[in-house]
């Protein structure tokens, strides 16, 4: 957590931008750079003090403000936070891989029920997880998390506001159902939630804490020097001057009270700046300086758009292009109310302000009949509910704001041919941005070969000497499962040289990701040696991730080291209980030491977990063979046979055994 800036601190920064100012070379800098105001709050020692400590002077604009969407953006999963109708009869079922899901409430407390039906009518599989968090305003949607140690997941099912529906959270439908797996990673929490998180640097989805909501901070910046300089009773008079210890969006532009409302909605690809996180940004900043937000561009993008892109939608609109430093977000929308309780006077009142000739009455060519039929609502023609292409069940304003005869139904991507990507909020990218967004795009979006070319093509853009271009080609071979040349790219730097360069510890894991990938050619290639020395960084770098533990203990216990690699396991185990990986594999080294009934417990937990991990069931029929176990055996091999039909070796076995 930063520090308050102290008193001192705050004379010698008022001291530094006087000096700023009246500095004839400051002075010219100063015009040539950056005209901003600045903000005490910019400063990295500000800590952000919570929408707690806003409240004990602003309890008005608090109690209208939490029942905005931004202020029930999320919450603790029980009856009062949840909008969902649950009575313990809906059920989800998932066709792709034979699961029932069935949320409940237990008292106060929101669980999911996870099971599998045999032909007859049994139950094969049944498992119960408790629901931590409810994210979404409810709006639109209530969707789920739950965590365990502090590493956070989204659960496979969703609450649908506007059809009163029970079903699969996007991304999960289609075949795509990852369960319980799906990590909340920074990126996620930064934007549905305040700020700031209390992430746990080495690790992709771990937190120590979580506040519940979006709060006032996300748009007034860091609030330590704001409170410190009340405490101290100096007391700025806003009518003649602006309080420079916290931003009030209303001093600055309109384009910078823009870059405010677009961290959040302008959802895409996000790209990070070299040296950024998604923690650095702060109101009074403009977006380009931490991250850029790249979308696909189709033939047909004007009509297709993805839930929270309000801010690229709305720079499509005339309105807007026309008066970019009048018309903004806050024209129609008070951040401080909710748009469920705001009038649609108000909204309309915005166009009366253009769209008229007395100020008082819309001029509008339709019908009388036709605007009648809409109760004279300008938002239901010019900016009507349609569906995201993104997310199933729900409709949104498309805020492309447009004669009505211009408004055409989204399609889906299939049906257009991919044009670019195309950097929304800063539009001189350099070489180095657009090919990590096209890397991005592929891992993130939708492996197609066309992202990976156009990643190529501007990496070889990027000079040799740049600080991340290991990086970049690292993250590309990789991607590419081009082990090979991932290995000769690795090995012209020589191993010592890798080790010297690759020692950032930082929020996006760079360096460690960058000593996993190349560890896993260094082993493709048969050099162990070398590769466990970078398993090893990556560990060292990343110590939360537990994929990079269990590769490195699984090469350790290959070169015979497999006290160690137990060591390791267990380690992963105690911070992540559920990792498939490291349950299947330890329990593999105690059937190879004879250990039966401690990878007994081990796979139970594992298989509990993952009724369809296939080589945990082939460690069971395993261990079931040693311990003559013929029930334990049958149900492992029926289940080997199911996951895998060709398995001539189970069959024989079933056959022998059972027949």
């Amino acid at each position: 957590m930063k520090k308050f800036l102290s008193l001192s601190g705050i004379i010698a920064l008022v001291m530094l931008l006087a000096y700023q100012c009246d500095h004839p070379a400051a002075k010219k800098l100063s015009a040539e750079k950056d005209e901003r105001p600045q903000w005490l709050n910019h400063h990295d020692t500000v800590s952000y003090v919570g929408i707690e400590t806003c409240m004990q002077c602003h309890s008005g604009i608090h109690q209208t403000f939490i029942q905005t969407g931004m202020g029930q953006s999320i919450g603790k999963a029980d009856t009062l936070k949840s909008i969902a109708k649950i009575d313990g009869h809906q059920k989800l079922y998932d066709s792709y891989q034979d699961l029932y899901y069935q949320p409940f409430w237990r008292g106060n407390t929101l669980l999911l029920r996870e099971y599998r039906l045999s032909a007859d009518g049994d139950t094969t599989h049944n498992l119960v997880q408790p629901i931590d968090y409810v994210i979404g305003s409810g709006q639109h949607t209530n969707s789920h998390l739950w965590q365990e140690n502090g590493y956070y997941f989204q659960a496979p099912f969703t609450w649908y506001a506007q059809e009163q529906k029970l079903d699969f959270p996007p991304g999960f439908e289609g075949g795509n159902n990852s369960r319980f797996n799906r990590q909340i990673g920074l990126e996620c929490m930064a934007c549905h939630n305040a700020m700031p998180t209390e992430f746990v640097k080495g690790s992709t989805h771990k937190f120590r804490r979580i506040p519940e909501g979006i709060n006032c901070e996300r748009c007034h910046g860091p609030g330590g020097a704001h409170v410190a300089k009340i405490m101290r009773g100096e007391i700025t008079d806003t009518a003649k001057e602006a309080d420079r210890s916290i931003v009030n969006p209303k001093r600055l532009s309109a384009q910078m009270q823009f870059e405010i409302c677009q961290r959040c909605h302008l959802q895409g690809n996000a790209v990070l700046k070299e040296g950024k996180s998604f923690f650095d940004f702060k109101p009074g900043m403009e977006l380009k300086e931490v991250m850029q937000v790249y979308l696909p561009r189709y033939e047909d993008s004007d009509n297709r758009f993805i839930m929270a892109s309000h801010a690229d939608r709305f720079k499509l609109s005339a309105c807007y292009q026309a008066n970019p430093e009048t018309f903004t977000c806050t024209s129609c929308h008070n951040p401080h109310f909710s748009v469920k309780s705001t009038e649609v006077s108000n909204f309309n009142q915005t166009c009366i302000q253009c769209h008229s000739a007395n100020k008082a009455q819309i001029m509008c060519s339709a019908p009388m009949h036709e605007r009648e039929v809409k109760h004279n609502n300008c938002v239901q023609c010019h900016m009507p509910p349609s569906q995201a292409t993104d997310i199933p069940h729900v409709t949104v304003h498309d805020h492309f704001i447009r004669k009505p005869q211009e408004n055409g139904a989204p399609v889906s991507p299939e049906a257009n041919r991919f044009l670019a990507l195309l950097s929304i909020n800063d539009p001189k990218p350099s070489a180095r941005d657009k090919a990590l967004a096209y890397l991005q795009q592929f891992e993130r979006f939708g492996a197609k070969p066309l992202y990976l070319d156009s990643a190529a093509r501007f990496l070889n853009q990027v000079p040799k000497t740049a600080s991340e271009h290991l990086y970049l080609w690292t993250y590309y071979f990789f991607l590419s499962g081009d082990r090979e040349s991932l290995y000769h790219f690795g090995a012209q730097y020589g191993l010592d040289h890798l080790l010297r360069e690759l020692t950032e510890l930082d929020y996006e894991n760079k360096d460690a990701w960058t000593a996993y990938r190349l560890a896993e050619a260094y082993q493709f290639k048969g050099d162990h040696q070398s590769a466990l020395k970078l398993f090893e960084r990556s560990v060292e770098l990343a110590p939360f991730i537990g994929d990079f533990k269990n590769k490195w203990a699984a090469l350790l216990n290959a070169e015979g080291q497999s006290a160690r690699a137990e060591s390791l396991w267990k380690e992963v185990l105690q911070e992540e209980p559920y990792h498939r990986e490291s349950l299947n594999n330890i329990a593999f080294l105690m059937l190879e030491q004879g250990r039966n009934t401690e990878a007994a417990q081990y796979l139970k937990l594992c298989l509990e977990r993952y009724p369809d991990y296939l080589l945990a069931w082939q460690n069971e029929a395993r261990r079931a063979m040693q311990s003559e176990d013929a029930l334990a055996l049958k149900r492992a091999l029926e289940a080997i046979i199911r996951l895998d039909p060709q398995n001539v070796q189970a069959k024989e076995h079933y056959r022998k055994f059972f027949s």
